[in-house]
């Protein structure tokens, strides 16, 4: 069972931003779910990757742009997230170093959306994956490696994200 709840509460800005981001949410999953419905489920799986990938690609170079080195992990983090992205998913930074940035998320807006709309647990993590094309390919786009433990839509406590330099 799922249990994603957010502690940070009466924040202004994350709270709008946590809207926004389960706003987009709401588009991805009904779009996923009225595709199901009409037995394309693998064909709508395939181009929401697909769109999210790019995302990241355009996200992650504009990311890299605003580095003041982006060969350190740590410049990355400071252009990549800030105090209300932080708070809207309630990040906890467990190595932030420039070979490697490790966080975990206590809370999802994307997936608290998902929930409100009904979405069983498996349909839940599924979009969550797609989603986390997003943050592969910022890491492509930077250079780095990405990995993804735990999940909350997987039924874990946090979500856990590193990006951290490739071995050369």
């Amino acid at each position: 069972m799922i249990e994603n709840k957010e502690t940070i509460k009466g924040n202004q800005i994350a709270d709008i931003l946590r809207g926004a981001m389960g706003h987009r949410a709401t588009w991805t999953g009904l779009t996923y779910i009225k595709a199901k419905e009409e037995g394309k489920a693998e064909e709508a799986e395939r181009i929401i990757r697909a769109a999210i990938a790019e995302t990241g690609k355009i996200q992650g170079a504009d990311i890299k742009a605003k580095c003041a080195n982006a060969d350190d992990v740590a410049s990355f983090t400071e252009a990549f997230l800030n105090e209300n992205l932080i708070n809207s998913f309630e990040m906890e930074f467990l190595t932030k170093n420039a070979d490697k940035l490790e966080i975990e998320f206590h809370y999802c807006p994307l997936l608290k959306a998902w929930q409100n709309l009904g979405f069983d647990d498996a349909t839940c993590e599924k979009l969550c994956d797609m989603a986390m094309d997003g943050d592969r390919n910022i890491a492509k786009a930077m250079g780095y490696e990405f990995h993804l433990g735990d999940t909350i839509a997987k039924g874990c406590k946090t979500c856990q994200i590193s990006f951290f330099k490739k071995d050369k």
